[in-house]
């Protein structure tokens, strides 16, 4: 039972963001809960889900590596991922967490005695135990699965995102927004990591419902196939149509990162999320949330190819957070 002098924070999402917001969180005395989408097909977590019919292990594992208070080498092995052999290309945790899956016949359970080895400063709670599985309507195709979905072109061109089969919420995180003081959504993958969340039936309503802060942290970059010249208004009215009702607070980044990064994006499409177009009649925080220097390689919970890319800095965020839910 946590302190009733700690906050409580949900942080809703999957993916680097929500490793990144975790990761910064957990430096402090709160209690923390991590929703996480459960549509995640591709890679080593595809695998999986297809041959021995578990529930996606990625995104959770990389939640739990993100809280995980054990020491470094512990933390590595979890997130270890073979090169080469039968197993190239699956991660120890997502092997790990399936083994205990069937081990235990509950993923509620596997997650409960992932979290006791790793020591983990806070749960991390699936959106849904339904095996669900992220679809979506583009002109006139129907395109299944959320790592077909990543690389096709949607924009002005989806017509729907829905689950199938329909996810329903899981109780433990329909409680755990239900106590939240604050509710932090993003960053990550728009329509792979957050729209997943908020997709599952009862879900956005009971964010609606909640007294808690409702707090949108905006992404960095556009993706040229999904967010294409994306502002933060953009960003902020799509989260809002998905949750069906507004958020209190829009976190943004409104720094520049060096010309040589961006042009690296620019030759693939993407650009930084443009800040000229705000949302209005909501709290706005727009800072220097860029990381300072490029994220190493060898960093655990950052895969290598991921490495020199802009992402958010993990304290710039978890001091912003704090400053919001400390304000009477």
């Amino acid at each position: 039972m946590r302190s009733k002098k700690q906050k409580s924070i949900v942080v809703i999402g999957g993916g680097t963001g929500t490793f990144t917001v975790l990761s910064g969180l957990k430096k402090y005395p709160l209690d923390l809960t991590a929703i996480v989408a459960m549509s995640d097909s591709g890679g080593s977590t595809g695998v999986l889900r297809d041959e021995l019919g578990v529930l996606p292990p990625g995104d959770i594992v990389r939640c739990l590596v993100a809280l995980s208070r054990k020491d470094d080498l512990m933390r590595a092995l979890v997130d270890y991922r073979f090169d080469n052999g039968k197993l190239k290309g699956h991660r120890f945790g997502n092997l790990l967490l399936s083994a205990l899956e069937k081990t235990t016949g509950s993923f509620d359970k596997a997650i409960e005695k992932a979290s006791d080895i790793l020591r983990t400063n806070g749960r991390v709670i699936p959106s849904t135990l339904d095996k669900v599985h992220l679809m979506a309507r583009v002109g006139t195709r129907t395109i299944k699965g959320e790592e077909k979905i990543q690389m096709t072109k949607l924009n002005g061109s989806l017509k729907k995102l829905w689950l199938e089969p329909a996810g329903h919420a899981n109780p433990k995180a329909l409680r755990a927004i239900a106590e939240a003081d604050a509710i932090v959504i993003g960053p990550g993958g728009f329509y792979s990591a957050i729209a997943p969340n908020l997709l599952v039936k009862g879900i956005p309503e009971a964010i609606r419902k909640s007294r808690a802060k409702k707090i949108f942290i905006c992404n960095l970059m556009t993706k040229k196939e999904h967010t294409r010249d994306y502002s933060v208004a953009d960003y902020t009215a799509g989260l809002e149509k998905f949750l069906g009702g507004p958020v209190d607070v829009v976190m943004y980044n409104n720094k520049t990162p060096r010309d040589a990064i961006m042009k690296r994006y620019a030759r693939e499409g993407d650009a930084l999320t443009s800040w000229e177009k705000l949302p209005k009649d909501r709290e706005l925080l727009g800072a220097n949330l860029v990381a300072n220097r490029l994220h190493d390689a060898n960093k655990i919970g950052t895969p290598a190819k991921e490495a020199s890319l802009v992402r958010h800095d993990q304290d710039k965020l978890a001091s912003a957070i704090l400053g919001i839910i400390s304000k009477k």
